[in-house]
């Protein structure tokens, strides 16, 4: 064994320990807060949390034990269900996400309309129809006996055991796969995502103009807060540019280079070496890990559902300590509460 093969072993360890302690804090966040389970969006990753659960405890043990053994875990039974799995539940979190841009899209460029648009029923609907989208593709593989254990992955996946006749076939297959899902998921990312970007950049530069006259008509502010105010304005729209990228391009980056393999190896000349078929493995898999922190655990109803979970464990009360403030401190922050009084009646 050599130092690579320990490297990936120890990175799928890492992902999966982190995917796990990670998606159980959302679904302990949903339970726990009736602000999380009040959201639309929180029925969406929920959904995504679930199936990455089951992605680290089901197909992350099976691909590191498959590269330890460097051959198929266990028996062929539990491969061909390990292998309907890793179809199924990675297609449904690639439309999960695509819902949850969806969501995000409707929400900002619709806002009069959303509650009617995204009504239970409707996500609901939207949740049955990734379902059934991933059932159909993985059980047509297995049905077709396109699964097995793959050593270029060391995984129970999608894979066409030699000597098959139906390569035609399977070769048709795996191009609508990954167009129907994959490239799909990642045109509708693009489109929603940009979309709201557009808005977001217009009303920042419509609560800039805003800001602008704010602080003119207050001639006793204090210079700091003026400058904090710009300042703010500025993150505002630098945070809404870099929400869309962390989006998108963690979508791009973890699975866009296993679909590129999976799609390269169609070709009979093509030979896709072991530990590139794994690293790319793991780059979907660390999907899993990151999504928590991504759509859910850093925003602030996560948190603070996180601390009133973590109050009642260690049996604290909710507030929080504060410390001294000096009379300055608070003249100013009596500043940025009337000038953000002042831009919330503004914008509405």
């Amino acid at each position: 064994m050599n130092l690579l093969e320990i490297f990936l072993e120890l990175l799928i360890v890492v992902i999966a320990v982190v995917s796990l302690v990670a998606n159980l804090l959302v679904l302990v966040c949903f339970t726990c807060s009736a602000q999380v389970r009040a959201q639309v969006p929180g029925i969406f990753i929920v959904n995504l949390s679930f199936c990455n659960i089951l992605i680290t405890v089901l197909n992350m043990p099976s691909t590191l034990l498959g590269v330890v053994k460097r051959q198929k875990p266990f028996g062929d039974h539990f491969c061909y269900t390990v292998s309907f799995m890793d179809t199924f539940l990675t297609t449904n979190t690639m439309l999960s996400m695509a819902a949850l841009s969806i969501d995000r899209w409707i929400a900002v460029v619709f806002p009069l309309t959303y509650s009617s648009k995204m009504r239970l029923k409707n996500v609901a609907l939207m949740v049955i129809y990734a379902w059934l989208h991933s059932l159909a593709f993985s059980l047509t593989a297995v049905l077709l006996s396109w699964v097995d254990y793959s050593p270029a992955y060391a995984s129970c996946t999608v894979h066409l055991r030699d000597g098959d006749g139906s390569r035609g076939h399977f070769i048709v297959f795996t191009i609508v796969f990954h167009a129907c899902t994959f490239a799909i998921s990642l045109f509708i990312l693009c489109f929603t995502y940009l979309k709201v970007l557009q808005v977001a950049r217009f009303h920042c530069k419509r609560i800039d103009v805003i800001t602008v006259q704010t602080l003119l008509l207050l001639v006793d502010i204090h210079p700091s807060v003026k400058q904090r105010c710009l300042l703010e304005q500025k993150k505002r729209r630098q945070r809404a540019t870099k929400k869309i990228c962390i989006f998108i391009g963690s979508f791009v980056l973890c699975f866009a280079p296993y679909v590129i393999t999976r799609l390269t190896e169609l070709t009979a000349s093509v030979k896709i070496d072991r530990y590139w078929g794994i690293m790319s493995k793991c780059l979907m898999y660390s999907k899993a890990a990151s999504d928590p922190f991504v759509y859910s655990l850093l925003r602030q109803q996560y948190k603070k559902a996180l601390f009133g979970v973590f109050n009642r464990i260690l049996g604290r009360n909710s507030y929080t300590l504060s410390g001294h403030s000096s009379p300055s401190d608070i003249e100013n922050g009596c500043y940025s509460q009337r000038v953000n009084n002042m831009l919330k009646d503004n914008c509405h």
